[in-house]
């Protein structure tokens, strides 16, 4: 009873309007918080996966390295050091 108390008080395109909005808010809320949990499981699946790329560049580096000492090659120092992220620093 406190619901037609209510829409007679404000009238009743008002009180629909306002029934319209919890609603639309309802359904937003529930799918946002549904695509939330997604994003946070892509996101954990792209941490892991740039976690094995790295590991597998390292893999290579050092097996370029190795195959470079092996056959007696200079070692490129530009590849070893992009791969530490940084400049090469040494002065050879």
């Amino acid at each position: 009873m406190e619901f037609l108390g209510f829409i007679g008080d404000v009238g009743f395109p008002i009180a629909s309007a306002i029934g319209a909005g919890f609603f639309i808010f309802t359904t937003l809320k529930f799918i946002l918080g549904s695509v939330t949990v997604q994003v946070g499981t892509i996101n954990s699946m792209i941490h892991s996966l740039d976690n094995r790329v790295q590991t597998m560049n390292n893999d290579l580096v050092k097996i370029d390295a190795l195959m470079s000492y092996a056959l007696g090659v200079k070692p490129n120092t530009d590849r070893i050091a992009a791969n530490e992220g940084k400049a090469d620093a040494r002065r050879d």
